[in-house]
């Protein structure tokens, strides 16, 4: 089965805490969760306008407040092509969740007191210290200037490092920093250090803090994590 459909949590960690609370479908909004039945069954009315526009094959919404489902529904369908209709407990296929959660662990950091928001990341992250910036981000790799400040902790979690999808970024594919940026991504397999030693080696885009450019940021601090914390990554997660 093919997987069309899109999914809107609403308060995302509810799922975990609803369980199976709902197989399928929709329910009555609820009056003990403190939010206006009326007012809930909007999101229906907004669901089905995505889905009958054709932006969205289905969709499941829900909302956990006081400890009670406040609203869920299942609406549309979960294969488009085999009218096979959404329902509650329809497995998605998640996109850039685990962004979400590595800046919950980075903040764990920094309130343990391993990290600073406004430090410089050199002292985990040599590979980042001592930047240079393009002058024209669809120049050549050698036209660069100094960086005027280094890359910060925040500058991480606001995704503003000054590198990242280039794509997003408006830059034209041909573009050398685009190709550059493209075979660190894509290239043979590597641990965290071969990464950062990859990317390291190219010269940023833009200012540090200036622009939010997507992606990039949080494989970065998936490898700060693992050199603060001094376990891996992954075991920093499950622990």
């Amino acid at each position: 089965m093919r997987i069309t459909a899109v999914g809107i949590f609403a308060i995302g960690l509810a799922l975990a805490v609803a369980g199976s609370a709902v197989s399928q479908g929709s329910s009555t909004p609820s009056h003990s969760s403190g939010m206006s039945p009326q007012r809930l069954e909007r999101v229906t009315a907004v669901m089905d306008k995505y889905i009958a526009n054709g932006a969205l094959a289905g969709v499941v919404a829900l909302v956990y407040r006081h400890g009670t489902i406040a609203y869920v529904s299942a609406r549309g369908f979960q294969d488009k092509e085999a009218r096979t209709p959404m329902t509650r407990n329809t497995i998605f296929a998640l996109a850039s969740m685990t962004k979400p959660i590595t800046a919950v662990a980075t903040m764990m950091l920094v309130e343990e007191g391993k990290l600073r928001l406004d430090e410089p990341v050199d002292r985990l992250l040599p590979e980042l210290a001592n930047r240079k910036v393009l002058k024209d981000p669809t120049g050549p790799l050698t036209d660069v200037r100094d960086s005027p400040r280094p890359i910060t902790v925040r500058d991480l979690l606001t995704y503003r490092i000054g590198i990242g999808q280039t794509g997003y970024a408006g830059i034209p594919q041909d573009a050398p920093i685009a190709k550059a940026f493209a075979a660190v991504q894509t290239g043979p397999a590597q641990t965290g250090d071969d990464f950062m030693k990859r990317l390291g080696a190219l010269p940023l885009i833009t200012n540090p803090g200036e622009r939010f450019l997507y992606n990039t940021s949080s494989m970065v601090m998936g490898v700060l994590i693992s050199r603060a914390s001094g376990i891996p990554f992954e075991r920093f997660l499950e622990t």
